[in-house]
């Protein structure tokens, strides 16, 4: 009997490295070598939906924490988050684990989960200056600034440009922490051109820096802020306390005469903790809709 009668007709005989024909065809040339792998890949896509439940879930959680939503600030049972978000209590377990790594919750045995922050609620305008009003969340009565440093410095190199002055003019350097009650929330660092810093020098600093100016007479005109983060280095972690590397809210301010004039640049430092600002906008098309018509 030949080969070709052993294999049966119509097989397929592949050539060896060798060249030689006479090597019968695997039987699992057409398997996967690794029989494995699918159940490997559906386990990692398992557990990437369950990551992303968590995410979810804990970002629906710190909203309405963040927003007051709960009363008093304790937060509902594990069953009860369970049955409201229609999530397992794993993922409602590793949910409140990361607020907690955030310190923006805390469980206390026997009393359950309760809020630890309550932040400050503010519109734009009024942390930009622009908008006052007599009541506003931002300036609140607790509010006080921890002197670090006022004194005459020269303009530095880097900040000519913005103030539209000679590097080495001389201006007012104005540095402080802010405090609500005995809590740290931001660092400012001020660069005041005269004649405004001269009617800062001697003016109390007593509760914000928006205070201090209209007590010291100068008039705002336009304010801008530019935003971003950056991460807490040894001394800012220690001034806010918080820990080394936590994420703060920089934001870079310059602020104007009525004229359009730059007198100030600041820097801000400020713990995402305890503010949230809100802004509102309206479409052009719904500005529409709202005009009577002609």
């Amino acid at each position: 009997m030949t080969i070709a009668e052993m294999i049966g007709p119509g097989t397929v005989m592949s050539p060896s490295r060798t060249g030689n024909n006479c090597f019968l065809a695997s039987p699992t040339v057409n398997r996967s070598i690794r029989p494995g792998a699918p159940r490997a890949r559906d386990a990692r896509r398992r557990g990437l939906e369950r990551e992303h439940d968590v995410r979810r879930l804990r970002d629906l959680i710190r909203s309405a924490v963040l927003a007051g939503t709960y009363p008093g600030g304790q937060l509902p049972s594990e069953a009860e988050l369970m049955a409201g978000h229609g999530s397992t209590r794993a993922a409602v377990r590793a949910a409140l684990a990361m607020l907690r790594a955030e310190r923006l919750i805390e469980r206390i045995q026997g009393v359950g989960t309760h809020a630890v922050v309550a932040p400050i609620r503010a519109q734009m305008e009024e942390a930009l200056g622009v908008l006052r009003p007599a009541n506003s969340a931002l300036f609140l009565a607790g509010t006080r600034p921890r002197l670090l440093d006022r004194s005459t410095v020269p303009t530095p190199e880097s900040l000519a440009g913005w103030l539209r002055v000679t590097a080495g003019t001389p201006c007012l350097r104005l540095e402080y922490v802010s405090e609500i009650g005995d809590e740290p929330f931001a660092i400012a660092t001020n660069y005041v051109l005269f004649p405004e810093a001269a009617r800062l020098l001697d003016v109390p600093f007593r509760v914000d820096w928006y205070t201090l100016l209209a007590e010291a007479g100068v008039v705002l005109g336009e304010s801008e802020f530019v935003m971003d983060s950056v991460l807490a280095d040894g001394l800012s972690a220690t001034l806010l306390d918080v820990e080394q590397g936590t994420a703060l809210l920089a934001m870079d301010q310059t602020i104007a005469d009525p004229d359009g004039r730059v007198f100030n640049v600041a820097f801000i430092r400020m713990r995402t903790d305890r503010y949230r600002f809100v802004t509102h906008a309206r479409a052009p098309l719904a500005l529409d809709r709202q005009r009577p018509a002609q």
